[in-house]
């Protein structure tokens, strides 16, 4: 793929590297488009079942590359920037397949919010979650205020916004922001927690991360509607005759995502 983004495929899982540990594996431009690219590769994959996001060197991502950054530009071109960067986390949000962060070291600035646009976080003991746009005199972006306020009550999530405190791993699972705190590498950690996605009907986590991203915005009649829509579409798959067959049989169901 690139130097600046390492692309593994193993038992299942593609594993998506960002590899600028000199600068904290900020996003430049280019390792945003490397990695938009990546994630929709690993979609299409039908051996992939789920996507482990992580850093090389001593931290996840410490956000936005500050050395190129709008102060450049006019405030067209500010925009324009932005929005391209920010369609890195649509796409994980949009994503058809599960994807787990696996921070180690900092998440800051649009690092978390990369973090918070994954379906599960894995961290190591010792990590930092910070929305450090304030330090800069900026607002948060790439869908943070949306992606957080979705995690944690709202009272603080704006404290932990205009603050720009350091989140512990500690607090954020705490909080619920965070899935696992990891005791060894988390990467490791993050395919083991993986493996009920692995194991999992393929077709069915697709529409549960569809309707889980988006309950927020319907009324409970149209959330049970669509339920009741995309169940009765599950009978039909074989996935699901796989599954009441193992049930009556008394073994574990092989899902093939047909």
């Amino acid at each position: 793929m690139s130097d600046l983004l390492k692309v593994q495929k193993e038992n299942g899982i593609a594993y998506l590297t960002m590899n600028r540990p000199d600068k904290l594996n900020a996003l430049s431009k280019e390792l945003v488009t490397f990695l938009i690219r990546a994630l929709k590769d690993a979609e299409a994959d039908e051996e992939i079942r789920a996507i482990i996001l992580s850093g090389e060197g001593k931290s996840f991502c410490s956000g936005g590359d500050i050395g190129n950054m709008g102060g450049k530009m006019g405030p067209a071109q500010t925009l324009s920037s932005i929005k391209e960067t920010s369609a890195l986390t649509k796409t994980i949000v949009d994503l058809d397949k599960y994807v787990v962060s696996a921070v180690r070291g900092y998440a800051a600035g649009a690092g978390f919010s990369l973090a918070l646009a994954s379906d599960f976080i894995i961290s190591d003991r010792g990590a930092k979650f910070v929305s450090s746009f304030k330090n800069i005199g900026l607002v948060p972006d790439l869908g943070l205020i949306k992606l957080l306020t979705e995690r944690v009550p709202l009272p603080i999530a704006k404290e932990w916004i205009s603050s720009g405190k350091n989140i512990s791993a500690e607090e954020a699972y705490t909080r619920g922001v965070i899935n696992r705190i990891a005791e060894t590498d988390v990467v490791a950690e993050a395919a083991d927690f993986a493996q009920f996605i692995i194991d999992g009907p393929p077709i069915a986590n697709q529409f549960v991360k569809y309707q889980t991203n988006r309950a927020n915005e319907l009324s409970f009649e149209t959330s049970m509607m669509q339920e009741n829509i995309i169940q009765s579409l599950m009978f039909q798959t074989n996935d699901t005759k796989e599954g009441v067959t193992a049930f009556m049989e008394k073994r574990n169901p092989n899902f093939t995502g047909k």
